[in-house]
């Protein structure tokens, strides 16, 4: 039989991700292997391997693990051997890698430290094909309050809401307010739009005594906060 058409259960023994996993561990195996696994099944004609690197190299994305954060289930439905259940198994792979990205950096998130915020929300924000602004409300002690998305809209249309900010910030009785944004472009590095509304949210709320702690934005895997920028 072809090789190319091999059943994972045809593979030789040291090619099966379910073995080469019992015996050398899961960091032994290939993205593509990895995938295989949560797949399960290929199709009659591709291994379960082979269907998974050519979901990986769906063309119109980031090619490798990173491009399933931004395939939607009418792209990965467009694939051949990609059901609706399949489809919807990768959709909650994704969502359950930035769910455990945000555990992980829960346990050290400070509202005093860019870097912590940054690290918690990174993963929920780096992927998003638009911009989004994310409020964070705190109290007295620094705590939360509240978060929550004020707005959303395409890349370079300027989205930031400062009257709604403050609308919710008094509503939830705030005391002072972080606010995030991204760049779907993934560079972080603050348009003079970006340097301008913030310092006008940071006359706004002295105005009306919330104080704007700071203001971060992200990008793929990278942060700016403009108050180490020395902005605020």
């Amino acid at each position: 039989m072809n090789n190319n058409h091999l059943t994972v259960k045809e593979l030789p023994l040291s090619e099966r991700p379910y073995e080469k996993c019992e015996k050398y561990g899961a960091g032994s195996l290939s993205d593509a292997e990895l995938l295989a696994v949560i797949l399960r099944t290929g199709t009659k004609n591709l291994r379960s391997v082979d269907l998974a690197a050519r979901i990986l190299n769906y063309p119109g994305t980031y090619k490798g693990l990173k491009g399933l954060n931004y395939l939607t289930m009418k792209e990965l439905t467009k694939i051949s051997g990609v059901g609706r259940v399949k489809a919807i198994e990768l959709l909650c792979l994704a969502e359950l890698t930035k769910r455990m990205s945000r555990e992980i950096h829960q346990e050290t998130l400070k509202f005093n430290s860019p870097r912590s915020i940054a690290d918690y929300y990174m993963q929920d924000m780096r992927h998003l094909s638009i911009e989004q602004v994310l409020l964070i409300m705190l109290d007295t002690k620094s705590k939360l309050i509240k978060d929550m998305v004020i707005s959303a809209g395409t890349v370079n249309t300027s989205i930031m809401p400062v009257r709604e900010l403050f609308i919710q910030a008094v509503k939830y009785e705030a005391v002072s307010i972080i606010i995030l944004h991204n760049h779907p472009s993934g560079d972080p590095s603050p348009s003079p739009e970006d340097i301008k509304v913030t310092r006008r949210i940071k006359e706004a709320g002295n105005l009306v005594g919330i104080a704007l702690m700071d203001h971060i934005i992200i990008g793929d895997n990278k942060y700016v906060s403009l108050k180490e920028q020395g902005i605020l």
